[in-house]
């Protein structure tokens, strides 16, 4: 039975309003002009692989659903589970459901404390207990076990050459078909680099990731990648669960902040007047109240309200996804305000020139006049901010989460898992691979949304446009 959270429809409406944004570029020269700019970037091409791969992975967890039990009821209907999984629940079901007792370290075949352990002949020792699922089918984990890693992680190695060399011959298969040359011509074109696009870096970045893909895969099936936390789950299956809640944190704010965002800027560099007044003494009063406080008041008021509304709220997932969404609108009305600045400095000067004063005189109206004339002059510093904060509220879920007044603490986040290494770090030996695992996936995020802007902003300005 599927379940749709408030935070998945404005998930799926942004997605369609990006395949709509896609095909109006498409028709429009201005705006295909700076995305080919972008596509010519090895660079930013193999970060938007990156960042392809995260999105993948959050609209799969994206896709909610009670899983049906295996009884029916007495008239023999299905009966519906009253747990909510996702798409990538189902994936990731072993690492989701082989948890152990209590911490183990990454790859290992025992947990990571002593524990009191009875013998078969009736004697209590003390020592490192086996794992339930961690190497379990190994006999002498001391002998076995590095062995074993190392076959396994060649095994992974060879599983993603070979399915990245698969997709190399297509590749090379469908140009040489397009471009009626042959195949060999293709290749010699794709290793000089002498493509409209730099498939070259974009083919490499694709067969790493694949190359890893395939360790872990092989890894994940006989031991916990990443080790498990204090409860015994899966600390790689948390890490993977988190990306959403930051693609969420980064999307939806945006989402939110972009209609005041453009509408306060343009109104107040266009009418001037008391209605500059008016946006400029809002947009400063909202930065002289510190965010931090803001956003933690914010989220007390929704725990008093969902602590007073209890029956509106049926599952833990969703008042964890309502918080998360409230946790947005948050960080969305106290972030506009710089985007709105730049808006209305850009806007004062555009209504000042000659084909803005030739629609005035003409008679034409003033929503027309910033819809047709002064929105698409300014949609490069829109397109350059919303690439350049996304990675900023990536990391700032994170800091929120670990000061208490993030997403929900039931909810997977780095933010959360950096939450709960704090503790971790305080242990003699150190439990490191939480906090390791959460910098890991959130540092590839960040790296890649900050690489892929650094692209966006250079085409789209400008003045830096031509010059490489």
């Amino acid at each position: 039975m599927p379940v749709i959270f408030i935070t998945d429809a404005f998930i799926f409406l942004l997605l369609a309003m990006v395949i709509g944004f896609v095909f109006y570029a498409r028709r429009h020269e201005h705006l295909r002009a700076p995305w080919r700019e972008v596509a010519k970037r090895p660079l930013a091409m193999s970060a938007a692989v990156v960042l392809l791969v995260y999105i993948v992975i959050g609209l799969l967890d994206s896709l909610h659903f009670h899983p049906a039990l295996d009884e029916p009821d007495n008239q023999g209907n299905t009966v519906y589970s009253t747990e909510i999984n996702s798409v990538l629940d189902l994936l990731l079901n072993d690492l989701r459901q082989n948890t152990e007792r209590t911490y183990s370290a990454p790859l290992a075949a025992h947990a990571f404390a002593k524990e009191i352990i009875e013998q078969e002949d009736g004697t209590q020792v003390r020592d490192y207990p086996r794992l339930l699922y961690g190497g379990a089918y190994l006999n002498n984990p001391e002998t076995e076990r590095v062995p074993d890693i190392l076959l396994r992680s060649f095994i992974g190695i060879l599983m993603g050459v070979f399915i990245g060399s698969i997709l190399l011959l297509l590749f090379v298969w469908l140009q040489a078909k397009r471009m009626q040359l042959n195949a060999r011509n293709i290749f010699q074109r794709l290793i000089k680099d002498e493509l409209d696009v730099p498939w070259y870096a974009i083919l490499l970045t694709v067969s790493v990731l694949l190359i890893i893909f395939s360790i872990i895969f092989q890894l994940s099936g006989h031991y916990h990648v990443f080790g498990t936390d204090k409860v015994g789950q899966d600390i790689l299956y948390q890490a993977v669960k988190s990306i959403r809640t930051g693609l969420v944190i980064g999307t939806l704010t945006t989402l939110v902040m972009l209609p005041f965002a453009i509408m306060m800027g343009l109104m107040a560099g266009y009418f001037r007047g008391w209605i500059d007044d008016v946006i400029q003494y809002l947009y400063t009063t909202l930065n002289s109240i510190p965010g931090v406080l803001l956003i933690a008041a914010s989220i007390l008021l929704l725990q008093v309200y969902i602590g007073k509304h209890e029956a509106e709220f049926t599952s833990l997932e969703q008042r964890a996804d309502l918080r998360l969404l409230f946790l947005c609108i948050i960080l969305g009305i106290t972030s506009w305000t710089g985007l709105c600045r730049l808006l209305r400095a850009e806007t004062l000067k555009l209504r000042e020139v000659d084909y803005v004063q030739a629609a005035k005189a003409f008679g034409v109206g003033n929503f027309k006049i910033m819809m047709r004339h002064l929105l698409p002059n300014v949609m490069h510093i829109v397109m350059i901010s919303i690439v350049l904060d996304f990675s900023g509220l990536v990391l700032a879920e994170a800091v929120l989460s670990y000061i208490n007044i993030g997403v929900d603490p039931s909810m997977h986040s780095w933010g959360n898992m950096i939450n709960g290494a704090r503790l971790e770090m305080a242990r003699d030996p150190v439990v490191w691979w939480s906090l390791a695992a959460s910098f890991i996936f959130m540092f590839l995020l960040v790296l890649a949304a900050n690489l892929f802007s650094d692209a966006v902003r250079d085409a789209f300005d400008p003045r830096l446009r031509g010059i490489d």
